[in-house]
């Protein structure tokens, strides 16, 4: 069962987070690949604050939309994947195994074919991300690349955005148990947002680890390597404060487009 407006959707929720969250998601990256023992730019220790301050003396606002392109081009499709893939598995399972009774649910709340169907959607996604999000790490961080370093960091990406995606899916998920248990309901942009923020949270230090592997910065190293240097240097939750931020308002104001999009589709269709 393809849900073509869920594809579609995807791809505006995806240019819709790169419109509105790219300034922050370029000083996220320059964060994460700046260790917090030696974080420097321009010779000097580095805060978020000086990082930013930096970057608009040095390259005005067009330093906050480095990388910015390929992430346009590849951000609507890899949403349009995450999202399109999702919502074709789940109903998929359901309707071969039927719906799994809340008793069964783990934990007493998640849901395992939202777990599958939003781990398929992370793969989709990954797959498509993999040479742009390179692309995009590599001008954020004024790197030099080649056509043969695209897929570098392919892997940790594709792994990232398998518990990225499965997360937001299953804190989605809750979240409206929540909300159905109290007869409540909160704005597309409330829910997405807050669940965007705790899924990142889970998979931060991955995403740390993804970004050092592309930037070039760390050629030679393993992701475990990575990691272990992540661990010993204090960086597991470097750029943390600031990716949060633009997780809530890029992912909260996509998922209004999202909504929006597939609203109007499926009138459309009926």
């Amino acid at each position: 069962m393809i849900s073509m407006e869920s594809f579609i959707a995807g791809f505006a929720y995806g240019g819709t987070t790169v419109l509105v969250g790219q300034p922050m998601e370029t000083l996220k990256t320059l964060a994460q690949v700046q260790s917090a023992a030696t974080s420097t730019v321009g010779g000097t220790n580095s805060s978020l604050l000086h990082t930013a301050t930096h970057l608009y003396s040095t390259a005005g606002i067009r330093g906050f939309y480095r990388g910015g392109m390929p992430l346009l081009l590849g951000g609507g499709l890899m949403r349009s994947a995450q999202f399109g893939v999702y919502q074709s598995v789940k109903p998929t399972l359901e309707k071969r195994y039927g719906p799994i009774d809340p008793k069964n649910y783990w934990l007493g709340c998640i849901n395992p074919h939202v777990v599958a169907a939003g781990w398929a959607g992370g793969i989709g996604r990954g797959l498509v991300e993999g040479p742009f999000e390179m692309v995009k790490v590599r001008k954020q961080v004024l790197s030099q690349w080649q056509f043969g370093d695209i897929f570098q960091g392919f892997g940790a990406t594709l792994f990232r955005n398998s518990f990225l995606f499965s997360s937001f899916v299953i804190y989605m998920d809750i979240f409206q148990q929540q909300l159905d248990m109290r007869d409540l309901t909160v704005t597309p942009f409330i829910k997405a947002g807050f669940c965007a923020s705790l899924a990142w949270t889970t998979i931060w230090p991955l995403d740390v680890v993804k970004t050092r592997r592309q930037s070039g910065k760390y050629d030679g190293k393993s992701l475990s390597w990575l990691l272990r240097d992540c661990i010993r240097r204090g960086d597991m939750y470097r750029g943390l404060p600031v990716g949060l931020l633009r997780g809530f308002i890029a992912n909260g104001a996509s998922m209004e487009v999202y909504t929006l999009v597939e609203k109007e589709l499926k009138k459309q269709v009926q």
